[in-house]
């Protein structure tokens, strides 16, 4: 999934440098659930244009999230939001999982196994 209308607000008077100002919406939006995991961002030469920024400037704050686990590149496959969200998202599909299995009647051991299991694929 692809999130061509990525809208990053920037302010050309804040004292914070712009790549500071996108590397901080994006993991706003990250952490806000705007933005999910899976989510590819845009090519940092196609986000710089609308925002009317350097490449680089973006090429920084795509790899600052990267380095904080936010987002991850790809290669040509682009770079795609994986931070904050992820874990959340896994926490969530765990806790519903545990509640069904319960609701079944399954105890702690018999859900950790069917996970075992599923995870041999």
């Amino acid at each position: 999934m692809t999130d061509p209308d990525l809208v990053l607000d920037l302010d050309p008077g804040a004292p914070e440098p712009p790549y500071e100002q996108v590397r901080e919406a994006i993991r706003a939006q990250v952490d806000d659930g705007t933005l999910r995991p899976g989510t590819r961002l845009p090519p940092v030469r196609r986000l710089a244009e609308t925002l009317g920024l350097a490449a680089g400037t973006v090429a920084r704050a795509y790899k600052e999230l990267e380095a904080a686990g936010v987002i991850e590149t790809r290669g040509r496959a682009g770079s795609v939001v994986t931070g904050g969200g992820v874990e959340r998202a896994a926490r969530e599909a765990a806790t519903t999982y545990v509640g069904q299995a319960r609701g079944l009647g399954l105890g702690d051991d018999e859900v950790l196994a069917l996970v075992r299991r599923a995870l041999r694929g």
